[in-house]
């Protein structure tokens, strides 16, 4: 970008113009960031940076998108805790979520996997947490005795709780860490194919459709017009290209024009239905009683979180006194963790697939998960009642939009993050009406399916063997979880703990169809081409860097800001998050017997 551009054409007609081959005046002018090839799916590409104006348009579209998921699981957290009936408790959670799922993105984006991903609150802990919270001391109606007094003040029971929460949390998110850091998951990668992506994506869209179903009940109207307008947005009129003035210092000013139905269709809707719930409630179409159907479409349903919340706050490590942990809670924690690894390996590769660009190589998997870690350590350590992890909604708002700019998804990081520090803008956008999000979920979650069905266009779909393995997959990942939220004490192996640990892994239908689609896939015999694993391997996943693939699209996953400091002597092979990561001893292994 120069400093002839104005913020209102800063690499857009490159962009819109995504086939056209890049001539060496466009790379001076800086046209192709970070030298990532602008593919045909994307608008704006990951390296690429929309102008000034349009970059925090594109920012608030995707916070939007995941609005839902961070506002809904703290809150929904709050009547484990005993808070329910505590707004000032309520605000100061969602604040700190806000604030955690920032530096998380953030993290991700610049440090992780290096792909345009949003880190949200994760379901799967507050299925953990519930089951936690579920022992008899840790219940509403049980008295819990005051040991000692933080910042002056007498421990409140939901600080006890919140207490218990943080210290597994951050227990659980340490052991994220080693399995990232040490390569674990990157080793893994060997033994996973489309046959076990297809059905850990689907499934998340899956198991994530009765999340959506609450949020449109209360009014469906509301629902289904948010749905139409997404999809009217993204596909009717998308081709067309609104007229607006700019200016250069070569063209002075002049007329250019933007596919703005196309880029930001997300966003448009959730405006124009806000508008019209406001105007509804205002002529009182919508009930006043909270009892009522409807009544959740209202723009003024929780005034009383604005009100209750602080203009600014800060969460730092400590400030509610010193974590408490137990066995019970800590198996719990790290089930929960589990599931959420293996979801987020599918969101990556899904990811990848949204944005048209090669697998992320074993080493921007490890980085994942190790950012992904440390952000549940952050949240730990500052008191969120819940764990982050990637989210898929997000993903497939990819497809939707064609904006995959990584710098897009930094900026809402940041805005995230300063919703969680400036408590009245956070809570301003808590007001969006819950219908309206969950017409969005509505779309995004059917695109999240899609993702995860599209990766089988690399299986041989004509074999009976694939075609078992995916139904087997699919069928045990929504009938098993779905079992054991309905019998929880169908299961009881006379050990509390253990007992605990098989009812949250039966309940993740991601953990269960993920595993069962590995599983059979490694040990039904069939050949890698009919397997899609030829295919796959062709697009990047190997321990070996394919060199097929430019070196443009692989270094989309290096740490190009950092290598540049390092001595050139220091290639850091050894090191499973390196770029330079050559698969380890084992990789090493089998291609010194192959030469042979």
């Amino acid at each position: 970008m120069t400093s002839e551009h104005s913020p209102w054409v800063d690499n857009l007609p490159k962009v819109i113009n995504a086939t056209t081959p890049l001539t060496s005046e466009d790379e001076e002018n800086g046209n192709q960031i970070n030298h990532v090839p602008r593919t045909k799916k994307a608008l704006y590409g990951i390296g690429d940076t929309p102008g000034t104006c349009l970059l925090p348009l594109f920012a608030l579209q995707q916070l939007m998108t995941c609005i839902g998921g961070v506002i809904s699981i703290p809150l929904l957290t709050c009547t484990v805790i005993c808070a329910d009936e505590l707004p000032e408790v309520k605000a100061r959670v969602l604040s700190i979520s806000f604030f955690v799922c920032g530096i998380g993105t953030i993290l991700q984006n610049i440090l992780g996997v290096r792909l345009p991903i949003i880190q949200g609150a994760s379901p799967n802990f507050l299925t953990a947490i519930i089951s936690m919270m579920a022992a008899d001391r840790w219940k509403c109606s049980t008295e819990i005795p005051v040991s000692h007094t933080v910042n002056g003040t007498t421990d409140l029971p939901w600080v006890v709780r919140v207490r218990q929460i943080q210290g597994n949390l951050m227990l659980a998110s340490l052991t994220q860490i080693v399995l990232g850091a040490t390569g674990v998951v990157g080793l893994l990668l060997r033994f996973i194919g489309p046959l076990t992506i297809a059905p850990t994506i689907a499934l998340v869209g899956v198991s994530l459709a009765p999340l959506a179903g609450s949020l449109c009940q209360d009014q469906w109207g509301v629902s289904i017009g948010t749905m139409l307008l997404v999809v009217c947005f993204a596909l009717f009129p998308g081709k067309y290209q609104i007229a607006v003035p700019a200016y250069t210092k070569q063209e002075r000013c002049h007329i250019n024009r933007y596919p703005l139905f196309q880029l930001i269709p997300v966003l448009l809707s959730i405006a124009i239905m806000w508008i019209l719930c406001c105007v509804l409630t205002q002529t009182g179409v919508f009930p006043s009683n909270s009892t009522n159907p409807g009544f959740q479409a209202r723009t003024d349903s929780r005034l009383h979180v604005v009100n209750d919340t602080s203009w600014f706050n800060f969460p730092y490590p400590g400030h509610l006194g010193w974590p408490t942990i137990s066995a019970g809670g800590y198996v719990g924690m790290l089930a929960a963790t589990i599931a959420s690894i293996i979801e987020s390996v599918g969101d990556y590769f899904a990811a990848a697939r949204a944005c048209a660009v090669p697998p992320p190589p074993s080493h921007a998997v490890n980085r994942g998960i190790m950012m992904e870690g440390l952000g549940c350590l952050i949240a730990g350590s500052v008191g969120a009642v819940h764990g982050i992890t990637s989210y898929s909604e997000n993903v497939a708002a990819l497809v939707v939009t064609k904006v995959a700019s990584r710098s897009v998804f930094i900026t809402a990081g940041v805005m995230l993050t300063v919703c969680g520090m400036l408590g009245k803008f956070g809570a301003v956008i808590s007001l969006i009406p819950t219908p309206v999000i969950g017409g969005v979920a509505l779309v995004t979650f059917g695109m999240v399916v899609a993702v995860g069905l599209s990766t089988l266009q690399f299986v041989d779909l004509s074999s009976s063997r694939n075609l078992m393995v995916l139904g087997l997959a699919l069928m045990l990942g929504i009938i098993l979880p779905q079992w054991a939220k309905n019998n929880p004490r169908a299961i009881d192996t006379g050990h509390d703990e253990l007992t605990h640990i098989l009812n949250v892994l039966l309940g993740s239908p991601m953990l269960v169809g993920g595993m069962v689609g590995c599983i059979l896939d490694n040990i039904a015999p069939g050949t890698t081409e009919e397997r899609g694993m030829l295919k796959w391997r062709e697009e990047g996943v190997s321990c070996q860097k394919d060199q097929s693939v430019s070196p443009g699209v692989t270094s989309l996953y290096d740490l190009a800001f950092i290598a540049r400091y390092l001595p050139k002597g220091l290639r850091c092979s050894w090191l499973p998050v390196s770029p330079a990561y050559n698969g380890g001893l084992c990789c090493r292994f089998r291609r010194r017997h192959q030469q042979l």
